[in-house]
């Protein structure tokens, strides 16, 4: 093994040039693929964590006698812990090396599994699941880079075919284990983190090269830290509020949002004079590749993690189903993406992002359009034949876009660039998620008689209607989501205008000039 890290960004004149001026390989050696899996056994730990709890809400409100107010936090705080600690993510690799800074990330969130797991009341089990996203938050995009690093751009498409299945296969798989752990106990939420944590440690110490390249940035950029990560916390915030509290036209809920995007053009303001020493170095930005590409991933965001809040919910409150059947009927998606994910990697690499987004992009409006049209009875073949499709779709368009960021960057740049990405595919998922929640509760609210809400008159309370009352209003049920998917199909139809602006060339094509 090699004392050369090849993950850190080095200021020597071989890291200015761009990452893709390496002569192309001709596929994926079994150190790479290897190198591959321990990043993914690490990620998908943090990833499953995302959606596998919301299926235990409900559990957890009784178990320790607590509102819905008060129980989301333990989902709501995972994700700001999540996104608040993404920017520190590249300066932590530049300065102390991508091996300790995962090894590091696995620790915490294996340590803040444990805690959850025997947490005493609702308040420590918030503070907790808060400790296990600053872990988690940093793995994704730790491992991004080790493996941008450590494979080059000729092959982005595929290595990142790899990372990108416990991306897809995560928020499917997360709700199906979490409706079966809820069966059992509820703890094993969180104690199933602690054996998968220690092999994916062990793995890492022996596969991940260590040391730190030389030229390294150690100055932390402590103007930006104040600014980048409590702005995208409040707008995160905001986001929440907005599912849960009047919607987005609230003043609160504004005040939240308006607050955190000004925080964030500040940030923008001193990034532009701080330069290659700001927390993200928002130049990259002025290279199309990748501000295309950063725009798509936060409509791929949108389109995954804003979905899902949908699909399950029609399962559950307009057919009925418990948390685990709905999770398994979720399964065709990610079995879609998993079919879809190499050849997309492989043809990115050939022919150009570009050519296979837009490919990715209809199949996956295409696969969307039967739930604008559920009914309460719609064939489970149907749903389960279309959401095969919407896989396809999310595996021909989701790691391909990111790939096409990295490959005309600076190997210095690689690091901040995959932090930046990670951090805008968090902020998608979270906006579609808000949008749709306000979405749904208004279509449920204007569909629905007043006797079948209970009273609550919202999205909120559909789950307490007996299931008698549900099985009269399930037709009503059916038509609120199905309006709600037109706007997730929307949403998703967006994507093809960023992807018209990708690379149509593949990587042995010569670059444009480098940023970063």
């Amino acid at each position: 093994m090699t004392e050369r890290s090849p993950v850190t960004p080095s200021a020597t004149a071989e890291d200015q040039k761009p990452v893709d001026s390496a002569p192309p390989p001709q596929g994926l050696d079994r150190e790479i693929i290897i190198l591959g899996l321990v990043i993914v056994s690490g990620t998908v730990m943090a990833i499953l964590d995302t959606t596998i709890v919301n299926v235990a809400l409900r559990t957890l409100g009784t178990d320790f006698t607590a509102p819905l107010s008060t129980i989301q936090w333990v989902v709501t705080g995972y994700m700001l812990a999540m996104g608040s600690v993404i920017p520190l993510t590249g300066w932590a690799i530049d300065r102390f090396g991508a091996r300790r800074i995962w090894m590091t990330s696995i620790v915490l969130f294996v340590l803040g599994s444990a805690l959850c797991g025997a947490a005493w009341n609702i308040e420590s089990l918030i503070a907790f699941r808060a400790l296990q996203g600053v872990g988690g938050g940093m793995l994704m995009p730790t491992g991004m880079s080790i493996l941008t690093m450590a494979a080059g751009p000729q092959r982005m498409g595929r290595v990142m075919s790899i990372i990108g299945i416990p991306m897809l296969l995560g928020p499917v798989l997360g709700p199906v284990l979490g409706g079966w752990l809820v069966g059992v106990d509820w703890r094993w939420i969180f104690f199933v983190n602690l054996p998968v944590g220690a092999m994916a440690l062990a793995l890492a110490w022996w596969k991940i090269p260590g040391g730190r390249a030389e030229g390294a940035s150690t100055a932390l950029d402590l103007r930006g830290l104040v600014l980048l990560p409590p702005g995208f916390v409040l707008i995160i915030y905001g986001m929440s509020q907005a599912s849960s509290h009047g919607g987005f036209g609230k003043p609160s809920t504004i005040a939240w949002i308006v607050g955190g995007i000004a925080l964030i053009a500040l940030f923008v303001v001193h990034s532009l004079q701080r330069r290659e020493k700001a927390l993200i170095d928002v130049r990259l930005f002025a290279n199309r590749t990748f501000a295309a590409a950063a725009i798509a991933v936060f409509f791929v965001g949108i389109a995954l993690l804003g979905s899902l809040l949908l699909l399950p919910l029609y399962f559950q409150v307009a057919r009925g189903e418990d948390a685990l059947a709905a999770g398994l009927l979720l399964a065709p998606q990610g079995l879609g993406a998993a079919t879809a994910m190499p050849v997309a990697g492989f043809l990115t690499d050939k022919v150009g992002a570009g050519r296979v987004v837009p490919f990715g992009i209809i199949i996956l409006v295409l696969g969307t359009v039967p739930f604008t049209m559920v009914g309460s009875d719609t064939s489970y073949w149907l749903l389960g034949g279309a959401l095969y499709v919407r896989g396809l779709g999310l595996g021909c368009t989701m790691m391909p876009t990111m790939s096409a960021a990295m490959t005309t960057l600076t190997r210095s740049a690689v690091s901040r660039a995959t932090s930046s990405l990670n951090i805008i595919m968090q902020l998608g998922g979270s906006f579609g998620a808000a949008l749709l929640a306000v979405v749904l509760s208004r279509e449920i609210s204007s569909q629905l008689p007043a006797q079948a809400k209970g009273g609550g008159g919202g999205g909120g309370q559909v789950s307490e209607i007996p299931e008698a009352v549900r099985q009269k209003v399930a037709p009503m049920l059916a038509d609120a989501f199905g309006n709600t998917f037109w706007v997730a199909l929307g949403l998703t139809a967006v994507l093809i205008i960023p992807a018209l602006f990708l690379p149509r060339k593949g990587t042995n094509s010569s670059p444009p000039p480098p940023v970063g």
